[in-house]
């Protein structure tokens, strides 16, 4: 099977699915393929996008762009980590206990991160507390 982008001649376009060429073509001269909005039989196949393979220059142009987009990421990741370590505070493991103390109404609500266990997070979720877990890459000097 094989299919064509068709357009009749009222302008509406639609795919349709072939044997092969020559079953499209001889469709076409037996009136028996109609457009499906219009009912027209005056059809005609339209050309479709293909897939061409790059020569080796294209290669090189292909990696720029993946090394552009690695270093579009790299950057919002920084500034995404920045922008958490500067606007939450930072209560390690006390995460779900300061989640539920706000949670509950028992201190005020405030922007927190830190860490949870699986235990952790299956009692945030079971008492209601809206959680959203981001990985955040440990800066080089927090390794050494």
């Amino acid at each position: 099977m094989i299919v064509f982008d068709l357009e009749c001649i009222n302008g509406h376009s639609f795919e349709g699915w072939f044997d092969d060429k020559k079953d499209l073509e001889n469709q076409q001269e037996q009136g028996i393929l109609q457009c499906p909005v219009c009912a027209t039989t005056s059809i005609e196949q339209k050309l479709s996008l293909i897939s061409i393979k790059r020569s080796s220059g294209s290669s090189n142009q292909a990696q720029q762009a993946r090394r552009a987009n690695q270093e579009m990421v790299a950057e919002f990741t920084e500034k995404f980590t920045e922008y958490v370590e500067k606007n939450y505070e930072d209560v390690g493991n006390s995460f779900s206990k300061e989640a539920l103390k706000m949670h509950y109404g028992t201190t005020e609500n405030r922007n927190i991160r830190g860490t949870t266990t699986k235990e952790e997070d299956k009692v945030l979720t079971k008492e209601g507390v809206p959680v959203l877990k981001i990985p955040i890459p440990k800066k080089e000097e927090d390794l050494n």
